[in-house]
């Protein structure tokens, strides 16, 4: 691990790169994920004043927890918007410059947010939300796209861990800023949803000072000398022939070759086994059940004892949990490996599952038993942390070449819009029907993840995007192969079973 921490700390403008693009990129979608919480109440409250102050009409609880639930959903929307737009807008302007143009999105949604209470509009929080998740939609493709592309091949998985890192920095930060000594109080909340505003101000400031990213600029731009000038820049002056010589193999074999859209990757039969790991790995990054955890890790404190005027604070452990987990992650990802975080995390997280279902089934039972739950909670929060969190986001430009990697982006994040929304469609319904026993379902998602990556996903580590291509070809023409033998095999026996 050291080796690689020296490496990195050889080439001060890829760290300088992680903040940069991490402050205005993933963290706005940790941030917006975990900050509607705190102000609920305020917001509600805004909800009723506005109806009862432009239509003299008192609404209804139901009405309320309908508008609201729209306006915490909107932001899935917004998201699903922003991957869609995200892959032509990356490939056609390139990575920094889409960070750059997402900012003023934000921008417009923190104005919208901090004017709402003075305006009495509701609505003002709806469209920042729905901007919000644009934003956020965008920066989860362009942020982990710059970031590879502008790490050394040999830190690639180091640094593409911390596109996660900043996710959870923004949840935790969400979770801290909310609480009432802070921004979470009646007079201060506008100042909390807004604080995106703030943090995509700092990018704005920031990111013009960093080169754009140099595989874009060679194989997109087919610039060489822009992108001897950005490795330069970012890697000091060092001997990094190797990494341009595999570039230019890139590029030679994607001669006359276009950036890819959607539907042609769904149609190219030589990337479908990339395509299908896509589709796992994303679908399971949501339905492995870690916003389930979170949702009844308040009712595991409280069966615990917790007061609860005191949950707020206990929920601010979940989320340090996860940040220090994912910290770790960074330091341990390029001595242990990709693909053994992905499968030994989904693997434990099941195992989890069991066990956190049984001691939930057994605390009305058991007086000690809350504390099982709270313990394995928080063990299910550093796999999941530790392993598919910070390996699942930077997986789609790690196993697609340069022509794909803006469609398979756009697949990857609208997996992930689509889940969240689902999720919080049909996750009140689980619960209502199944209570705990809803976390069997997710039980199943993770284990078929984690044997499928164990089985079908080569390692990434130290391989560039055709290298990786070649493996996943080698893997599964082997299986082929021995199934066209087993075939053939069953025919000779057949024939020789007729002919006696």
């Amino acid at each position: 691990m050291s080796q690689y921490l020296t490496l990195l700390l050889d080439c001060p403008v890829v760290i300088a790169a992680i903040f940069v693009s991490g402050i205005g990129g993933t963290f706005q979608y940790g941030f917006c994920v975990s900050v509607m919480t705190s102000p609920s109440v305020f917001i509600k409250r805004l909800v009723n004043q506005t109806c009862l102050q432009r239509y003299s009409v008192s609404l209804d609880q139901w009405q309320i927890s309908l508008i609201w639930s729209f306006t915490v959903s909107i932001f899935c929307i917004g998201g699903l918007l922003g991957s869609l737009v995200a892959g032509p807008l990356i490939s056609k302007y390139g990575r920094k410059q889409c960070l750059l143009l997402n900012n003023f999105v934000a921008i417009f949604g923190a104005l919208l947010m901090l004017l709402s209470q003075k305006a009495t509009s509701f609505e003002m929080i709806m469209v920042g939300r729905l901007l919000y998740g644009i934003n956020s939609g965008v920066s989860l493709s362009a942020h982990t796209m710059y970031l590879v592309e502008c790490a050394p091949k040999r830190l690639r998985g180091m640094v593409g861990v911390t596109v996660a890192t900043f996710i959870s920095l923004g949840k935790f930060s969400g979770q801290l800023l909310g609480i009432s000594e802070l921004l979470g109080t009646e007079d201060r909340w506008p100042w909390l949803l807004g604080f995106n505003g703030f943090t995509a101000l700092l990018q704005l400031a920031s990111l013009p000072f960093l080169p754009e990213s140099p595989s874009f600029l060679l194989l997109d731009r087919g610039d060489r000398q822009a992108c001897d000038k950005a490795l330069k820049t970012l890697w000091g002056d060092k001997d990094y022939s190797a990494e341009v010589e595999e570039m230019m193999k890139e590029k030679a074999a994607l001669q006359n070759v276009h950036s890819h859209s959607v539907m042609e990757l769904f149609q190219n039969q030589t990337v479908r086994w990339q395509l299908l790991t896509i589709f796992v790995t994303f679908t399971t990054l949501q339905l492995c059940g870690i916003n389930a955890v979170y949702f009844y890790s308040f009712d595991v404190f409280r069966a615990a004892g917790i007061q609860e005027q005191q949950l707020r604070y206990a929920a601010l452990g979940t989320g340090l949990c996860e940040l220090t987990t994912s910290v770790a992650c960074f330091m341990i990802i390029e001595s242990t490996g990709k693909k053994v975080l992905l499968f030994r995390g989904y693997i434990l997280m099941s195992a989890t599952l069991v066990l956190l279902t049984v001691t939930l089934y057994l605390q009305t039972h058991v007086s000690w038993m809350p504390y099982c739950s709270m313990v394995l909670i928080f063990i299910f929060i550093f796999f999941f942390a530790s392993g598919p969190a910070g390996v699942t986001a930077p997986l789609p430009g790690e196993i697609l070449t340069q022509s794909f990697k803006s469609a398979g982006y756009t697949i990857a994040c609208s997996l992930n819009w689509t889940g969240l929304f689902v999720l919080g469609m049909i996750f009140p319904v689980l619960v209502e029907n199944l209570n705990y026993f809803c976390f069997l379902i997710f039980l199943v998602f993770c284990a078929i993840c984690g044997l499928y990556v164990r089985f079908n996903v080569p390692e990434t580590k130290n391989r560039t995007a055709l290298e990786i291509a070649a493996e996943f070809e080698r893997m599964h023409c082997k299986s082929r192969e021995s199934m066209t033998k087993s075939t053939e095999e069953k025919s000779v026996m057949g024939t020789c079973e007729t002919k006696f």
